[in-house]
């Protein structure tokens, strides 16, 4: 039985499509649960003060939800959310623009909070501490800093490697949250849900099936969900149903387990060039032909959570469940390597 969600008036361009899914109210936001609870609290109590909230870092792997987070406290807190991005700000010229032009109240939301340079971080100190802005104009003996009183505030930070936030940027925050993957039963829920908002007719085992591949990320279940209705509409008269979704998950080579070509890629590098590990992170992006940070932040998160891979003082290593998932026998020195 498919589910049948209501008419809707137009279907969404792709390209807007990661702004419609988004939840637009705490009930909608399917998921960490904890986190929420104490946002709530944070939320609840400014309110009642009358004052804005504490600032707010939020950590954890990319495409859990941060940047829904810091849109729906926005809209709980009935204030203005100003979006902008670490690399964004080169100059401090460039923050002093932004902070002020806010208005009372505002939410300032930084995006990789952590590829903010030294230089910018310590205009933020006051800021954050005393809504005071300090510029320094000329240079040498000649140079003077003026002051600027900034309007009341909250800074909403985000960041996939919060280990690169320096120690006196993250001891201003008030409060420090960090994002877990889902379950299948939550990622489950949010296709259902975005389904719906798509008018797609979907089958109760397609969605599992797009779930188990999702990488226990929202993002990506919204990705899979587009692509199976793509495929649909081409082949399967629009319906997404169990076969539609094993095809389109074989069209884009991801596996059982949610594994791309990459992360399989990754795993085989270790396994036969380096004997299946230790092997240094420097090597293995150059064995592979990736970023290194694109394989500590995209990959290596997932591939540890499922088991297949270990961090160790000397290298990433590949375990025994990696070497069983790709079809290899498991040498029996490799238990005393990981043990």
């Amino acid at each position: 039985m498919s589910i049948q969600p209501p008419l809707a008036s137009k279907q969404p361009e792709d390209s807007n499509l990661d702004l419609t899914l988004r939840p637009q109210k705490w009930e909608e936001y399917i998921g960490q649960e904890l986190l929420k609870k104490n946002l709530r609290i944070l939320i609840e109590a400014s309110k009642k003060r009358k004052e804005p909230m504490e600032h707010i870092l939020l950590s954890g792997p990319a495409g859990l939800g941060k940047t829904s987070m810091a849109n729906l406290i926005a809209r709980e807190m009935n204030t203005n959310i100003r979006i902008t991005s670490g690399p964004a700000i080169e100059r401090v010229g460039d923050l002093a623009s932004i902070l002020t032009n806010l208005t009372p109240n505002d939410i300032l939301f930084i995006d990789e909070a952590h590829r903010l340079n030294k230089m910018i971080e310590e205009v933020l100190y006051p800021a954050m501490e005393s809504r005071t802005l300090d510029i320094i104009i000329g240079k040498g003996p000649s140079a003077r800093t003026i002051q600027i009183e900034l309007p009341p505030f909250t800074l909403i930070a985000a960041t996939t490697r919060a280990g690169l936030l320096s120690s006196p940027l993250r001891s201003r925050f008030g409060g420090v949250f960090r994002l877990d993957f889902y379950t299948a039963e939550d990622i489950s829920k949010i296709i259902a849900r975005s389904a719906g908002i798509l008018n797609l007719s979907i089958s109760p085992e397609s969605i599992s099936t797009l779930a188990q591949a999702s990488r226990s990320t929202p993002r990506v279940a919204n990705r899979l969900l587009r692509r199976a209705r793509d495929y649909a509409e081409v082949h399967n008269q629009g319906l997404i149903d169990l076969g539609a979704s094993v095809k389109t998950l074989g069209l884009l080579e991801i596996d059982q387990e949610g594994l791309e070509s990459m992360d399989r890629r990754i795993l085989e590098i270790i396994i036969k060039k380096f004997a299946g590990g230790p092997v240094g992170l420097q090597a293995l992006a150059a064995s592979s032909s990736e970023e290194e940070d694109t394989i500590e932040e995209v990959y290596e998160p997932y591939l540890m959570r499922l088991g297949f891979l270990e961090r160790t003082s000397r290298g990433r290593m590949a375990t025994e469940r990696a070497y069983r998932h790709l079809g290899m026998r498991f040498p029996q020195n490799q238990k005393t390597l990981l043990s």
